[in-house]
């Protein structure tokens, strides 16, 4: 279980956060608790989201528990820069889908002595480190990996599969796009749909 760094420093210190996982495995939720234990402890807290994320609600994080804060959506990563002002915890949701700028964001954010949250998906639907996040793990103090369960293993997942038929990489959806899945029904999906590639390729010909 993560705890929050309640050092009292006599220099300010800041620090970046990453809760990481693949879908359904409480990564939102977990930024929503953090955050909340941040303003009930009185702190100047701003919260983010990038703006092409409007599945649930567009200004506010909203976990699939239905929990919910209120949030800025940006369409790039500086504008975080511009809008975080005098806050003293930064929270980020969804990360993966910023451009690589956030990675410099939220390090100069840290550098300036503020808290920063950070959640997002750690592997797109092919089980390949996804966008930005694996270089903000690297820079992170903190990672927490969350996992969801497995839909045909009950087994711990942290691999995203995409049930519908995409190649896409940013395809927003929920449970009737995704579905958690362990390392082996994962790829035991991934040889199915290699084999049926092929058949349909073959029925072409």
């Amino acid at each position: 279980m993560f705890l929050e760094n309640t050092i009292n420093h006599t220099k300010q210190s800041g620090w970046i956060e990453v809760i990481c996982g693949s879908m359904f495995s409480g990564k939102t939720e977990e930024l929503i608790r953090r955050i909340n234990r941040a303003k009930f402890a009185k702190q100047k807290v701003e919260i983010f989201k990038p703006a092409l994320d409007t599945r649930y609600d567009e200004v506010e994080v909203v976990s699939h528990n239905q929990n919910s804060v209120n949030a800025t959506p940006v369409e790039s990563a500086y504008n975080i820069l511009i809008l975080a002002g005098e806050s003293e915890v930064v929270g980020i949701d969804e990360a993966q889908f910023f451009d690589d700028g956030i990675i410099e964001v939220a390090n100069q954010l840290a550098n300036e002595g503020k808290r920063v949250i950070i959640a997002g998906l750690d592997m797109d639907f092919k089980g390949r480190p996804f966008g930005p996040m694996p270089y903000l793990m690297a820079t992170a103090e903190y990672v927490t990996k969350v996992h969801a369960i497995c839909v045909k293993t009950g087994n711990l997942a942290h691999y995203s599969h995409r049930k519908i038929k995409s190649d896409k990489l940013v395809e927003l959806g929920e449970k009737d796009e995704y579905e958690p899945l362990s390392r082996t029904a994962f790829f035991d999906e991934l040889k199915k749909e290699n084999l049926n590639e092929n058949l349909d390729s073959n029925k072409e010909i």
